[in-house]
């Protein structure tokens, strides 16, 4: 039977040699993979800009009998997990080998503005301002973000560190994450954040940190992701990209809202606490005089 590969490698030979509605079709497909597993003929066609019996054409000429077994075949990776970096990889090299990098240009903006405009218009404000006042609230709160989120999570508690105390990001060093939460209780708050594939050491930080009682606010791309059940506060953001990494363009807007939130709710000393904060640099010399750096 044939794999997702053979169908992509067919399709990059069958634009090469046929008609123009194919080819344009073809270099859809070939941009936007992950969307054959998960729309409906209607769908596909209209996102690629062409007729759904386009797509039938299509599928009989890369040798399957139908667009329903085309799209099987590629609902099966999605289902087993198959499609991984490496896989993405390749693609790229691919495409930079075919001299398409402005294609690529335009399908990371296009990936970057949806994941945007799918966070803020499926998230309700009033649950991100749940979450901060709990983090106001909280004696301690805790960021967890391993791999491509940590730095997320590190920006997220060093600028509410300036606003209120007792934000940490984690993991500590060379410690696991739950190293970090093994004095936390139901009066600590814990933010964390795994996309697909979940990271184990995420999820057993999420684990330990409900049996000790602390309240979660999990962030993730799917509410099947191993995080959410029990959350006290859940929060989906899209991670969609033409590249192999996680993008946290969505997940970098969800946290400066977030910190927005936080700020807002801490109340009035938070403003002094912040001033302060910044007139403690100036005094040590840490920004650079601009009135002498002029040229």
């Amino acid at each position: 039977m044939a794999t997702s590969t053979d169908i992509l490698e067919r399709l990059q030979t069958l634009r090469l040699d046929t008609t123009p509605e194919l080819a344009k079709l073809s270099g859809y497909l070939l941009d936007h993979p992950a969307e054959i597993g998960i729309s409906s003929i209607r769908q596909l066609a209209a996102k690629a800009d062409v007729k759904p019996n386009t797509l039938v054409r299509l599928s009989r000429a890369v040798g399957l009998e139908s667009y329903e077994s085309f799209r099987e075949i590629f609902r099966n990776d999605i289902r087993q997990g198959r499609e991984t970096y490496p896989d993405r990889a390749r693609w790229l090299q691919g495409i930079s080998r075919r001299g398409e990098l402005g294609q690529l240009y335009a399908a990371s903006a296009e990936a970057s503005i949806d994941n945007l405009e799918g966070f803020y218009a499926s998230t309700d404000h009033d649950a991100i301002a749940a979450a901060a006042a709990a983090i106001v609230a909280a004696r301690r709160t805790f960021v967890l973000g391993v791999g491509v989120t940590n730095p997320v999570a590190q920006n997220f508690a060093y600028l509410a560190g300036m606003a209120i105390d007792g934000v940490r990001a984690l993991p500590n060093g060379g410690t696991l994450p739950v190293d970090g939460l093994a004095r936390a209780d139901e009066r600590d708050v814990l933010i964390a954040m795994t996309f697909h594939p979940y990271r184990r050491e995420v999820v057993d930080a999420v684990t330990a940190a409900r049996a000790q009682g602390v309240r979660v606010i999990a962030v993730s791309d799917s509410l099947a992701s191993p995080i959410m059940a029990d959350a006290r506060h859940r929060f989906l953001v899209p991670t969609e990209t033409p590249q192999f990494f996680t993008s946290t363009v969505a997940l970098t807007a969800f946290f400066e809202v977030l910190i927005a939130f936080v700020i807002a709710e801490a109340g009035e000393e938070v403003v002094s606490s912040i001033e302060a904060f910044h007139s403690r640099r100036h005094a040590l010399g840490i920004y650079v005089d601009e009135a002498r750096s002029g040229g």
